[in-house]
């Protein structure tokens, strides 16, 4: 078990998502930052969609029952184990009774807090992910609270991996800092129905992330979007990444948790390959959108998977050879 001794701002469960049931209204959900969330469960030698911790802005305080390889990545999050600096991006080995404290992000948003074996809470519609706008998988639907206890999964081992041959922390962590975040996004279905100017626009000014955000969807501030003629919209599909645009004129970014259908006009949508860096954007940062081709955004993402394919495999197979 792991004890929750502070629970930080905003601290879940969660793992790759909860697919299959758009139909039904339930979204995939599931880590804002998969990114980090990939390379943490590889740093602690888990198989890959083990559940982790996704902490936002503040983290929480562990105090680990059992022996178990622990990392952190994501924003840089200030970290001790047992009052000692514990590094971001790398694995450490715990024993019973030692406490990780993660602090308050100094950069990016998110940290993802992997350990060996995965949280283990019950699975809820094939995932462990937590939903709380339904109050849905995780510890009980809800973030984490001061004294909570967390189960750990089955683990393969607790020895640590050496001393890492590549430069992952620094190369990992490239798209975390800034407070201007470029981002790059399709044309939406409904981009031909804004004024001319508002799609220039769109694409030429800076929008500020609000207070108003969060796992659902953030909400930006800008120059305002205007459609060429009003018009009642009949609900259609949004997902993760989706720029709506409600009658304010300012648009909003639908993130992980976001509904499944929508009836605001679609500006933009925000290639996946670029989820990672809006994840980690906080309130006061700007959001730069940049447009991209459909063909280019495609080919833009196969090459991230496959790099990060490539890290996770020499991270596993330099676990392979310390066992």
């Amino acid at each position: 078990m792991i004890d929750v001794i502070e629970a930080g701002l905003f601290t879940t469960v969660q793992d790759g998502g909860r697919f299959g049931y758009r139909h039904a209204g339930v979204p995939a959900g599931g880590v804002m930052d998969v990114w980090a969330y990939r390379l943490a469960n590889a740093l602690v030698g888990n198989n890959g969609d083990e559940a982790v911790l996704e902490a936002t802005m503040a983290g929480p305080t562990l105090r680990f029952g059992v022996k178990a390889v622990v990392a952190v990545c994501g924003g840089d999050f200030p970290c001790t184990l047992n009052g000692r600096p514990f590094a971001l991006w790398k694995p450490m080995a715990v024993e019973p009774g030692d406490v990780l404290e993660v602090g308050v992000c100094r950069t990016g948003f998110r940290a993802y807090i992997a350990v060996s074996g995965g949280i283990d809470v019950p699975p809820v519609m094939g995932s462990r992910s937590t939903y709380v706008p339904a109050q849905l998988g995780g510890l009980s639907g809800r973030p984490l609270q001061r004294g909570d206890a967390l189960p750990v999964g089955v683990t393969h081992g607790h020895r640590v991996i050496g001393r890492m041959r590549w430069g992952l922390a620094s190369a990992a962590r490239r798209y975390i800092g800034g407070k201007t975040k470029t981002v790059r996004a399709v044309p939406g279905p409904e981009y031909d129905e804004f004024t001319p100017a508002s799609r220039r626009q769109f694409f030429a000014a800076r929008y500020e992330v609000t207070t108003q955000s969060d796992r659902i969807g953030y909400r930006l501030s800008g120059p305002t979007l205007a459609l060429v003629r009003e018009r009642e919209m009949v609900s259609e599909a949004v997902v993760f990444g989706t720029v709506q645009v409600p009658a304010s004129g300012q648009p909003i970014v639908l993130m992980a948790d976001s509904q499944t259908t929508g009836g605001y006009p679609r500006i933009a949508q925000v290639a996946a390959v670029d989820l990672p860096i809006l994840a980690q954007a906080r309130p006061g940062d700007f959001i730069q959108f940049q447009p991209i081709r459909p063909e280019e955004a495609m080919w833009l993402y196969r090459e991230q998977q496959q790099r990060l394919a490539q890290w996770v495999a020499a991270i596993r197979r330099q676990w392979e050879g310390e066992r």
